[in-house]
């Protein structure tokens, strides 16, 4: 019960380095440790040296004696091995002995890995092992005093005068173990599946992948992920939410009676980027409407509230045309330019872009702004009901066929349209999915 068991190859600066008179990693991590059991695997060079002098358990038991404190050890002899560099070898050994030791463990107990002492073979079989996630536990290793590349030497090896010469059994010794977070390739593949969902922006799928992980291990990145799916939503209130919690704040325009325009414009061009061209054809109809409004307000000082009549239906507010508002007014007079028959007056209710686009031309002396305006009701009238009625399948070659503009060509024309709504977008805010994405895959 809450025992600390330490599993430790033995190497050749163990347990105390000859050449600088420190803790080798094995000591060094019983001495900081202090585990209650420690199962020590030694090849044949390891054994005989321990056979000659008792040099690992002379200074294991006297560590123990000065701790004042009982230790349990276990030895793992393999005598045949003489291959140390064989990898294969300890990662099939290794696994076995561990699961051994796991077999015998409670869940209150918890296991060490010495990763520093062994052959380079042995450490890579430790790591690869962890790395698979089958057996859970703290990897330790221990820094060289030089912070550089330990030399082994066992000639003339005086096990009691190092261990009164041993540096590290002074007061104040500097520990120098440290643990090292392995990830499981469970953790490496499922954030792997992450990145891929972050970069073709399908963030709820990333959220899934990462609720699969434990909080610990998505920390630093769930609620990055989140905001990014609220977003995505055009969820503002969520946004905000986690904009405060997280610190980040992905939006590049932060007026709210200018962002939700932009922020459905940045939606649309997500779908295309996901050539989702079903979603991008309907979701063109209502933006055009009301760029077309702004850019009346803001180029031609036309404010067309001022022309129609609202009311409510299931909480929303809706406004028609209103004939007694519009009477007399230079607003019907190029409504009436483009849209009256026979003689009569306009008589349109529900407000449509090609009645905006009407009033700009009419209003407008900006030849270029009209050209464009056009260009995109053009589009717009075409495409509207490509996908609207009907289970069709849309591609980029249809809507050009159709258009005579390709999505991308569409998408630079309803960017353009922002130049002429007053709003504040500079050319780099069209990146700034790319760029929110940045932030988050830099957490991973």
């Amino acid at each position: 019960m809450n025992k600390i068991i330490l599993f430790s190859p033995v190497g050749g600066t163990d347990p105390i380095s000859l050449t600088n008179y420190h803790d080798g990693s094995l000591l060094h991590i019983c001495r900081y440790y202090t585990p209650d059991k420690v199962i020590l695997y030694m090849s044949k060079e390891m054994l005989d040296y321990q056979e000659a002098d008792d040099r690992y358990m002379y200074c294991l038991t006297r560590l123990d004696e000065m701790q004042n404190r009982h230790t349990e050890y276990d030895f793992i002899e393999r005598r045949e091995l003489t291959k140390v560099h064989e990898f294969d070898y300890f990662y099939q050994d290794f696994r076995e002995i561990i699961k051994e030791i796991y077999d015998k463990m409670d869940d209150s107990d918890t296991l060490l890995i010495n990763i520093s002492s062994g052959t380079p073979a042995m450490k890579s079989g430790l790591l690869v092992l962890m790395t698979l996630g089958e057996f859970p536990a703290k990897l330790i290793q221990v820094a060289t005093p030089e912070n550089g590349i330990s030399e082994h030497v066992h000639k003339g090896y005086d096990v009691k005068a190092l261990w009164e010469l041993d540096e590290d059994n002074q007061e104040n010794a500097v520990n120098r173990c440290s643990e090292v977070k392995c990830p499981t390739l469970s953790k490496i593949k499922k954030e792997e599946i992450i990145k891929k969902h972050i970069s073709v922006y399908d963030y709820q799928a990333a959220l899934d992948a990462a609720d699969t992980l434990s909080a610990e291990e998505n920390s630093q990145y769930r609620d990055l992920i989140y905001l990014a799916s609220r977003r995505l939503l055009l969820d503002f209130s969520g946004v905000d939410k986690m904009i405060k919690k997280t610190g980040y704040n992905c939006l590049p325009v932060r007026t709210s009676s200018d962002r939700k325009y932009f922020e459905y414009a940045l939606n649309i061009d997500i779908k295309l980027r996901k050539k989702e061209y079903v979603d991008f054809v309907r979701s063109i109809t209502p933006l055009i409407v009301d760029l077309f409004e702004i850019i009346l307000r803001k180029k031609c000082g036309i404010d067309i509230n001022k022309y129609c009549d609202s009311y409510k239906s299931n909480g929303t507010v809706v406004r028609k045309w209103s004939k007694g508002k519009l009477s007399g007014s230079s607003v019907l007079n190029a409504l009436n330019k483009y849209f009256s028959l026979n003689g009569e007056q306009f008589a349109g209710k529900d407000i449509y872009s090609i009645h905006l686009k009407a009033i700009i031309d009419s209003f407008s002396q900006d030849e270029h702004l009209k050209q464009l305006v056009d260009n995109v009701r053009e589009v717009e009238g075409s495409i509207r009901n490509l996908a609207a009625h009907e289970i069709v399948s849309v591609t980029e070659q249809e809507i050009k066929d159709i258009t005579g503009f390709s999505p991308d060509a569409i998408m630079d024309m309803i960017q353009e349209l922002f130049n002429y709504t007053g709003m504040s977008i500079k050319k780099n805010y069209w990146d700034s999915y790319d760029e929110m994405n940045r932030v988050i895959l830099e957490k991973l």
